[in-house]
C-alpha cells in the first residue's frame, strides 16, 4: 500500500495488523481521488473508520488543509499514527481515537475548525448497520457537518445484502462507481 500522488506520492504506508482491516485498494482510492480532485486543494476531510488512514493522508498529501482521522480501534490508532511519524506529517491532522458515533455527535455540537468539505466513510462491508446509521447521522446533522457543497463518500460492497439507500435525511445519492467487488457512493446535500 502506497500514497499515489501529491507530496507524499509512492511513500510506503502500513495497515493495521490482523485480518480485521480490508484497506482501500490503491486503484480504488486513485479512482476515487482522480474524481474528487477539484475539491482537494484546502479542504477539511475526514477519514471515518480510517484504519491505516490511508484515504486521509492521500488527501493531506493532496492539498487538504485539515484531516481528521477517526477510528477507535487501537490497533488502527497505531497504524495511523506510525504512517504519520514515518511520512513526516506533523501539523494539518486531528487523530480522534472514538467511535464515529461519538465523533459525529461532537462535531456537530462544537465544531471549532468549522464543517466539512469532504467525509469518506469505510466501515467493514458486513456491518450494514454501521452504513446506515453513519449516513442517518450525517444526513440529519448534514447542515452543521457539511459545509454547502460538501459531499459524503461510502466506499462498500457492490454485493451488500442491504443496499445504500438514494437519500439520508438531506443527503441524496448522485454518482455510483463500481470497481472490482467494491463501490463507491457519492452524496451531496439536496
Amino acid at each position: 500500500m502506497r500514497v499515489i500522488a501529491g507530496k507524499y506520492r509512492s511513500r510506503r504506508l502500513i495497515a493495521p495488523r490482523g485480518l480485521a482491516t480490508r484497506p482501500t485498494s490503491d486503484r480504488l482510492r486513485e479512482t476515487l481521488f482522480n474524481v474528487l480532485a477539484g475539491r482537494i486543494e484546502g479542504a477539511v476531510f475526514a477519514d471515518l473508520y480510517a484504519g491505516s488512514g490511508a484515504v486521509g493522508i492521500e488527501a493531506l498529501s493532496r492539498g487538504a488543509s485539515l484531516v481528521y482521522f477517526v477510528d477507535h480501534a487501537a490497533p488502527a490508532m497505531e497504524a495511523i499514527r506510525s504512517n504519520l511519524v514515518s511520512l513526516e506529517i506533523r501539523s494539518g491532522f486531528q487523530v480522534e481515537c472514538r467511535s464515529v458515533s461519538a465523533t459525529l455527535r461532537r462535531f456537530s455540537e462544537q465544531h471549532a475548525q468549522g464543517p466539512c468539505t469532504i467525509v469518506f466513510l469505510d466501515p467493514p462491508y458486513n456491518a450494514a448497520g454501521d452504513y446506515a446509521s453513519t449516513l442517518a447521522v450525517l444526513g440529519r446533522q448534514a447542515a452543521s457537518l457539511l459545509t454547502p457543497s460538501g459531499i459524503v463518500v461510502a466506499e462498500h460492497s457492490r454485493k451488500m445484502l442491504q443496499p445504500l439507500a438514494e437519500s439520508y435525511g438531506l443527503l441524496r445519492r448522485y454518482r455510483v462507481l463500481e470497481q472490482g467487488d467494491a463501490g463507491l457512493s457519492f452524496y451531496h446535500l439536496s
